[in-house]
């Protein structure tokens, strides 16, 4: 008998443990689920990662299911700290005001502004404020660039023609507009399709001189984009554009309309793409911006190239460089007296 009760009083202990095992576990998965739910944070995340602010807000949304003293050693955060953030949150927030006015400059930059030029923006409208404090702002209200790396399209078909010399030796910077182009092609794989693009960069100021979009990478396609590039130079500018060693550049077509121009050809070495990174990196940018991390389910072809060639217009007109002084090449070239 006295077996028995032994037996029994291990077996209720150990079911006992079980369901203690199983009460954390739903615990934890409760909170990583709130998380995702309250902070947009993805699930798997690391909950040392989250700030006592995050913590506190996750453990809140909580009490009604669990007790305190359940959550704050999951979440590794003391009690003392927890009663600080809660009587942080309730007092008044001395950055309200700014907190709205970063959140709007955000959105109306397609978020795709992190906080230095967050910070900027806010300085040129005369408001004085650490890069810091734009920083925490922006981290707490989960405002966020979305970023991805994707792979490079390669239009290399060969030795078709002749090699030519790499002159701009990964030198882009330039004294004066029209000096010194870039040039690649790109492609955007979307569910309705592949769409291409092809522009023309200046490396003065890093401004789209000319830019063609379609749904073949053909040499229409790029000979369109120089031709319409050429018609903007007056008669005395003869910039040097550079290249990788793609089949489009190596077309007599474009060839011919390079020699007509009077333009120096410049070719980055076979499968080196830092030979065009100041090109590559323009590429990244708008990708990064206003590509990736994005739905395209239901674009049409047409729907795209309007978003593509939109954002463009954008990127000259509006979207600030800190290296200009937080202005966009547009306004970099008004400010100079420099016709457009």
């Amino acid at each position: 008998m006295e077996q028995l009760i032994r037996e029994k009083a291990e077996l209720e202990a150990k079911v006992k443990r079980l369901e203690n095992d199983v009460y954390k576990l739903q615990l934890e998965r409760d909170i990583l689920e709130k998380a995702g739910d309250i902070l947009k944070k993805e699930e798997g995340i690391n909950l040392d990662q989250l700030t006592n602010r995050e913590k506190v807000f996750l453990i809140d949304a909580l009490r009604n299911k669990y007790k305190l003293n359940e959550l704050l050693p999951v979440l590794k955060l003391s009690k003392s700290s927890y009663c600080y953030q809660v009587q942080c949150i309730k007092s008044k927030d001395k950055y309200k005001e700014l907190r709205q006015q970063i959140k709007e400059l955000f959105m109306c930059n397609k978020e795709i502004y992190g906080y230095r030029r967050i910070h900027c923006l806010l300085r040129k409208d005369g408001i004085i404020v650490s890069e810091k404090i734009v920083r925490r702002i922006m981290n707490e209200e989960q405002l966020i660039v979305k970023a991805a790396r994707k792979r490079k399209y390669n239009s290399y078909k060969g030795e078709i023609t002749p090699e030519v010399d790499n002159i701009i030796k990964r030198d882009f910077s330039a004294k004066k507009p029209n000096e010194k182009w870039l040039t690649d092609i790109t492609e955007f794989h979307i569910p309705a399709g592949k769409i291409y693009l092809s522009p023309i960069i200046d490396c003065f100021d890093g401004m789209v001189v000319s830019w063609t979009i379609g749904t073949s990478p053909n040499s229409k396609l790029a000979n369109t984009m120089l031709q319409k590039a050429i018609e903007q130079l007056d008669p005395s500018e003869h910039p040097l554009v550079h290249s990788d060693r793609g089949c489009h550049y190596r077309w007599p077509e474009w060839i011919n309309l390079m020699d007509t121009a009077g333009l120096t050809r410049s070719m980055s070495k076979k499968g080196c793409s830092p030979d065009n990174s100041a090109c590559e990196g323009f590429f990244g940018r708008l990708k990064n911006e206003m590509f990736y991390g994005r739905n395209w389910n239901h674009a049409s072809i047409d729907s795209f190239i309007h978003k593509l060639d939109e954002y463009i217009h954008w990127y000259n007109e509006t979207r600030i460089k800190i290296s200009l002084g937080g202005m966009s090449p547009f306004q970099y070239r008004r400010s100079l007296g420099i016709a457009i």
